[in-house]
């Protein structure tokens, strides 16, 4: 039997590994999105502090592992068996919530997963021990005061951290203005200080609160007079410092990374290893005094506190420092969260929702009040510190250092007063929501970005309550089925468990090749030729997949409405939707390329031809999805099928459509536009074949028996729409040959 606990603890310790990797390809936007979004350092730089700061933290961590042993549920209460147990449901519902998240693309929260997993598997189990034995109290087995702090945690942590960004980044625009470096100089050293005695502050008190370092007691009873001997002399410095030509705010930037980093490592670890070390100790104690009673012996041993071997913290701090390097998950989500707060345009990817437009509304009337409300003397001062063209920003910078400053500088000092009031802030929400309030503050949130945005950050913030129920009930299902299934469940379990996290792997590799690397390199193209190329090829390809997309949707259409094929016509309708959101996504991201082009003459004529371009490609789009709701209508409602003379007669006309378009799309692809004269012909001559049986069908519309009309009427409804797609196929072919035209005269 206890070869079987053996390969249980051997999976929870393979799978720490694995949470390791994806924990801080999940979480490194905390601490790295506010220097890599502001161009604090080269890239490489800033992994190197972060790394510092993540083995230093996880190397001196120790105190919260007592989270998974005992924070959640009394030990006392359960056995051996049941304590591996619930160890093993918190891991496979790990695995499996990220695999749900990750196929939806809904965000989630390493905290609140492994906070509810536990407290699922423990309610579970406390519940069907309590039916068994009624005389055991079911609520002391349970620690539920961990639940609610959690959950107290989100609330204060969006709402709190969100206020004070707003705030605070509000108060500190109008002090220094977009062009920082005017002011700098006369409020280098005050301000150089406060952040630089706030990181270390941060860092004395939350970064190495539950370390194992030698020092703590000391700096703990003499922190006063830490941060006023830190504050005199940081100002001195910075002041100096800033005399001497160097950048403070760079400074400041990398230090409240290190200091971020280590608090997550040394804070959130226990997200990570927490469990499979919990199981190791439930293991090591009942080998030791155990006896082999397995379903008996109970884990009282697991309230003393723990003493995690230090070789386990310091194989953790290698294995994060390594997934910090090397992960291109990590490098995704600090893109993310990079473009919800960037200064200007960016990839909105999250598109528009009803409360988010909601919110703008009510907002932008509030706005409209207090604007009105203020002198008007008041308000000019304060836009002009608001005036975006004085914005000082690195090159490929999405925000400036002052704004980067205040993120970390504020989210650092908020965790470590709340940390010493005894409140549970969460470093992931108060880095998150600080970095959305200092970017409205900035007004980075227009009318064009604001429903996205927004609607992004409710997307995360949503993930986070949705991860806590998610993993409660599927933890409680996963723990009945192991309870009353034995060992042969716990077998079949990680089976899936294995095959899930293999899959998870696929769909992100998968997702994470699919990424628009492209309109990566356009938006940090140096030179205004070389992002005109990357744009010109960025249209062409956007073009060509949606001429793909259009022949084999005019393909289903077709057979859909000859066949009656009710399933392919319902299916195309869904396709179609998609389609138009995803070219619509697409044309916004190079109307921003266009943007960033200088405004001569020669670029607003391309820009003349590309908006042509883009509105004919959405109008074939636009000409099926109205043949294919007639269709759908016509067979939905199981009215006459089409005639097959009329199938016979529109068959070998639609195969030509068909070779049109792709040859247009070949065309295009080629970026030869010679024979663009020859397809501009042939598909005026497809037009007109379809023009006279467009008119042949009116004339047998007046003629043919009434039960046979609305099989006429939608066979003619065809025939108008193909002439609508051959009409904006010839002007693509043209607008095409235009702009290609104007990019070969400028070459």
């Amino acid at each position: 039997m206890e070869i079987i606990f053996i390969c249980i603890l051997g999976f929870l310790l393979i799978l720490a590994c694995f949470d390791l990797v994806a924990g801080v390809s999940n979480d490194a936007v905390n601490f790295l999105n506010s220097a890599i979004g502001a161009k604090a350092a080269p890239f490489k730089v800033i992994l190197g502090v972060a790394a510092i700061g993540i083995f230093l933290g996880a190397s001196l961590s120790n105190g919260m592992m007592d989270v998974a042993r005992n924070g959640i549920y009394n030990p006392a209460y359960f056995t051996f068996q049941e304590v591996m147990t619930i160890c093993l449901t918190a891991v496979v519902t790990d695995i499996i919530l990220i695999n749900i998240f990750n196929t939806l693309g809904l965000p989630t929260s390493t905290t609140v997963s492994m906070v509810f997993e536990l407290l699922g598997a423990a309610f579970c189990m406390a519940m069907l021990k309590s039916i068994d034995d009624p005389s055991l109290p079911m609520l002391e087995m349970l620690n539920t005061s961990k639940a609610l702090q959690v959950i107290i945690a989100i609330f204060l942590s969006v709402a709190v951290a969100f206020f004070f960004g707003s705030v605070v980044q509000w108060i500190t625009r109008v002090l220094f203005s977009f062009n920082y470096k005017k002011t700098l100089p006369y409020l280098a050293g005050i301000f150089g200080g406060i952040a630089l005695t706030s990181i270390v502050y941060f860092m004395l008190i939350k970064g190495l609160q539950e370390s194992t370092f030698a020092y703590k007691d000391w700096v703990n009873t003499h922190t006063g007079e830490l941060v006023c001997y830190c504050l005199a002399v940081s100002i001195v410095l910075m002041q100096i410092l800033h005399w001497c030509g160097i950048n403070i705010l760079k400074i400041i930037v990398l230090a409240g990374t290190l200091a971020l980093s280590l608090a997550f490592a040394g804070n959130d670890l226990v997200n990570f290893i927490g469990v499979p070390l919990s199981g190791l100790s439930a293991y090591q104690d009942y080998v030791a005094n155990g006896n082999g009673a397995y379903d008996s012996y109970l884990m009282v041993a697991n309230n003393l506190p723990a003493k995690t071997p230090y070789i386990f913290l310091l194989g953790s701090g290698i294995i994060m420092t390594l997934a910090l390097f090397f992960s291109k998950s990590a490098q995704n989500v600090i893109k993310t969260s990079v473009n919800l707060s960037r200064q200007d345009d960016g990839e909105e990817t999250f598109g528009s929702s009803r409360i988010a437009r909601g919110l703008v509304r009510t907002s932008s009337g509030i706005g409209n009040f207090l604007e009105h409300a203020v002198p008007s003397r008041v308000r000019l001062w304060i836009d002009s510190r608001f005036n975006k063209q004085e914005l000082t920003l690195e090159q490929g910078a999405a925000f400036d250092l002052v704004r980067a400053s205040v993120n970390l500088v504020l989210s650092g000092l908020l965790i470590a007063v709340g940390t010493s009031f005894k409140l549970p802030l969460s470093t992931t929400y108060v880095t998150f929501m600080v970095a959305m309030g200092s970017s409205l503050a900035d007004r980075a949130w227009g009318r064009e970005s604001a429903v996205g945005r927004l609607t992004g950050v409710m997307s995360v913030i949503g993930g986070w309550f949705v991860t806590a129920g998610a993993a409660f009930i599927i933890a409680m299902v996963i723990a009945t089925i192991m309870r009353y299934g034995g060992f042969p469940a716990m077998v079949v379990l990680i089976g899936v468990a294995l095959f899930l996290l293999f899959n998870s792997h696929l769909l992100k590799r998968k997702k994470d090749d699919a990424n628009d690397e492209l309109f990566v390199a356009i938006l940090n193209a140096e030179t205004p030729e070389r992002m005109w190329t990357l744009l010109s090829e960025h249209v062409r390809l956007n073009q060509t997949t949606l001429l793909d997309r259009v022949s084999a949707d005019y393909l289903a259409l077709t057979n859909g409405i000859f066949h009656e094929d009710l399933k392919t016509l319902r299916k195309l309708r869904h396709h179609l939707e998609n389609h138009k959101r995803a070219f619509k996504t697409m044309r916004r991201k190079e109307t921003i390329g266009l943007r960033r082009m200088a405004t001569d003459e020669d670029v607003l004529e391309r820009n003349m031809w590309f908006h042509l371009g883009a509105n004919t490609c959405l109008q074939m789009i636009y000409a099926l999805e109205r043949a294919a709701e007639v269709g759908f209508d016509h067979v939905d409602n199981n009215f006459n099928p089409i005639p097959a003379p009329y199938r016979e007669e529109f068959e070998p006309i639609r195969d030509r459509v068909v070779d049109y378009i792709a040859q247009v799309h070949q065309l295009i692809a080629s970026e030869r536009m010679e024979d663009a004269k020859k397809a501009k012909n042939m598909g005026k001559e497809l037009r007109n074949i379809v023009k006279d049986m467009r008119k042949t069908q009116m004339k047998r519309t007046h003629k043919i028996a009434r039960e046979d009309l609305r099989a006429s009427l939608v066979y003619l409804n065809l025939l108008i729409e193909t002439n609508e797609l051959l009409n904006n196929l010839r002007h693509l072919v043209g607008y095409s040959q235009q702009l290609l035209d104007e990019e070969a005269e400028e070459a």
